[in-house]
């Protein structure tokens, strides 16, 4: 703690009594409101102390508003952050400069609003764009240094940031790490932003798990993006999960559109993709945490039964999932109730994980006469490829989940789901279907 660590003013001699009693009970403990003056007692101390102003360096500013949205607290972390905020930068009169880092731009933040002396630098700003991580000249001179010469894989992993009209610049986190163990992996993980990234594309709408499956596969998105993040709007802007995993450092740009903007009738659009292989590896990593604990069995024992084909065990274990996951993967601000799309698609991620280089994986895809939910194609023509379709039971045209299930079955059919597999050369009797019937956290197979 900064009270504890300068603790050598207490005996210099320039504090008062009640600046001192001040002083220790701080260092032990304090409420909200000696802690939204911390900052501003200490930069007084220091400042008589050195007989100059002070520099407050605030790293990773919005990591407390990233834990609050999620946990909930957000209305509580505003109000005593606007108070700390105002007493360490507007009203300090001890304060020479400050400096403040974090993934989110901080113009719209309510907890900014008293602060409009602020200079911004994002990552589309030219202002420092080489400073923020090693440069593609400034890596492989360290790996020569090393004597290491694996630079096509090293690019492949850490590459892919943008700042400004800079580009190939490299996490510099990874990189040390890299260079301290010679070996190529996915050191850039559990960071401050992962709980709220993997909030909103849990929690997130049909569309936002489809085109994450879409990013996951080596594809890319169109999105407008906003570089001034407001946390209490996010979930109602499906946009806003793009911005901010741009700006978190998940996304990268591979071309921007400013047509529509330049005509006034839209905005700029972006073309986006997953930044490298460490990002991949670490949203596989998070994917595989939503079936962690007691569902994580089940699912793999799921897995394991439909390659195998075991209906029987396919209902037995995909109703232990879904019992442990429906509620996690649709327990955003507006949850579907019975509708299984954010579980679904949640599914699929997990597939796309688990599955990956057995089979492509796509869901929601145009073939034959409509729209599938689910396809598995084999990458080995000699495996069975799988279609599944979800389906709602619904009281009022069946009479039970089996009814459901037969409907599913006969979507497939109708709209002959299968025809875009045939095109590709596998035979009908390889091609696999599956009706999902759900009625509550209650799922019937056939």
């Amino acid at each position: 703690m900064i009270y504890e660590k300068n603790s050598f003013i207490k005996d210099s001699g320039i504090l008062g009594d009640k600046e001192l009693d001040y002083y220790n009970r701080v260092s032990k403990d304090m409420d909200d409101s000696d802690a939204s003056l911390a900052l501003y007692q200490m930069s007084d101390f220091l400042s008589r102390y050195y007989g100059k102003k002070v520099i407050i360096l605030l790293d990773e500013y919005d990591t407390p508003m990233q834990e609050a949205y999620v946990g909930g607290y957000w209305d509580e972390l505003v109000s005593y952050t606007r108070s700390l905020f105002n007493a360490a930068f507007k009203t300090n009169p001890y304060l020479e400069r400050g400096i403040m880092t974090g993934i989110t731009r901080v113009s719209k933040e309510s907890i900014f609003l008293d602060l409009n002396n602020l200079k911004v630098v994002t990552t589309t700003s030219d202002e420092y764009a080489d400073i923020f991580g090693f440069t593609e000249q400034e890596v492989f001179a360290a790996m020569d240094e090393f004597g290491y010469d694996e630079k096509e894989e090293v690019k492949l992993w850490y590459d892919g940031f943008t700042f400004g009209k800079i580009k190939d610049i490299y996490n510099p986190w990874s990189i040390i790490n890299y260079l301290d163990t010679g070996r190529v992996g996915a050191y850039w993980a559990n960071t401050s932003s992962n709980n709220l990234v993997g909030k909103l594309i849990r929690e997130g709408s049909q569309d936002i798990k489809q085109s994450f499956e879409g990013l996951l596969q080596g594809g890319m998105l169109v999105a407008a993006i906003d570089e001034q993040i407001v946390y209490n709007q996010i979930s109602d802007d499906e946009d806003a999960i793009w911005s901010l995993l741009l700006a978190s450092g998940y996304l990268k740009v591979l071309s921007v559109d400013d047509t529509e903007m330049r005509m006034g009738i839209g905005s700029v659009r972006y073309e986006l993709t997953l930044t490298n292989r460490e990002v991949r590896m670490m949203f596989e990593s998070m994917i595989k945490g939503w079936f962690s604990g007691r569902s994580k069995g089940d699912y793999n024992r799921f897995i394991k039964a439909l390659l195998s084909d075991d209906k029987k065990l396919m209902n037995i274990y995909m109703n232990k999932v879904a019992l442990a996951t429906i509620g996690y993967f649709d327990s955003g601000n507006q949850p579907s109730g019975s509708e299984p799309e954010r579980f679904y698609h949640g599914f699929v991620l997990g597939l796309l994980v688990d599955l990956r280089g057995r089979y492509t994986i796509t869901s929601n895809r145009e073939s034959g006469y409509g729209r599938y939910d689910i396809m598995l194609e084999p990458q080995n023509k000699d495996d069975a490829a799988i279609i599944m379709e979800f389906k709602v039971y619904d009281e009022e045209d069946e009479k039970t989940l089996q009814d459901t299930v037969a409907s599913a079955l006969a979507q497939i059919e109708e709209k002959n789901y299968a025809q875009s597999l045939i095109e590709k050369g596998i035979r009908e009797e390889k091609i696999r279907k599956y009706g999902f019937a759900f009625q509550g956290k209650k799922v019937l197979i056939g």
